[in-house]
């Protein structure tokens, strides 16, 4: 499944080098986080979030038959996210 969303990824994204994928893998539940260059991050959502949508019914139909259930995460790296800036 990880390969499946690698290859989903690249082909979306205008920086298919920055695309990589971990897997957090429990007993019966696996997480896949996608990370991707800040500038793609709105090709990964897609409009309304149908893009994302789209790669978590794919995910999930491939886990049915494993009988596991996978969830796709789409990580953000920001960092300063609500932090106060100081005098401008």
């Amino acid at each position: 499944m990880k390969e499946m969303i690698i290859t989903l990824a690249r082909a979306l994204v205008d920086r298919p080098d920055l695309v990589s994928v971990n897997e957090v893998g429990g007993f019966n539940t696996m997480i896949i986080e996608l990370s991707v260059a800040k500038q793609d991050l709105g090709k990964i959502i897609g409009k309304q979030g149908r893009t994302i949508s789209a790669m978590r019914t794919l995910i999930n139909a491939a886990s049915a038959k494993e009988k596991k259930r996978t969830l796709l995460e789409l990580m953000d790296d920001t960092i300063n996210i609500g932090v106060e800036r100081g005098p401008q």
